[in-house]
């Protein structure tokens, strides 16, 4: 097994979030972060929009409606409403794209 080296899992500067995969669009909170908190990823910096629970993400740009959200470099759904940069990312602006059969394409 290879472990992930620093640069593949970025944790920001004060330790509030890690993002596990460089071209996710979002990072998971190690801890809770308070609103106006600023996470830093080497030159990106992110304010977070309002509190956010330990296992939750933060939005690390603007996700626009039906845009992916990037967890792992996979997809873990699509941005059901606009995403601004900071915001709380969870089922209340993300919708499920894996085992939908209303998606499913017929034959």
């Amino acid at each position: 097994m290879t472990i992930p080296s620093a640069n593949e899992m970025p944790l920001s500067t004060n330790g509030a979030a890690l993002r596990l995969k460089n071209d996710d669009n979002v990072a998971v909170c190690l801890h809770d972060v308070a609103a106006a908190s600023e996470l830093v990823f080497d030159d990106l910096h992110v304010h977070a929009a309002a509190d956010i629970p330990l296992g939750h993400k933060i939005a690390l740009r603007s996700i626009g409606v039906g845009e992916l959200v990037l967890k792992y470099g996979q997809s873990i759904g699509k941005a059901s409403i606009p995403i601004r940069t900071g915001e709380h990312v969870h089922v209340h602006n993300v919708e499920s794209i894996r085992g939908r059969g209303d998606l499913a394409e017929t034959p």
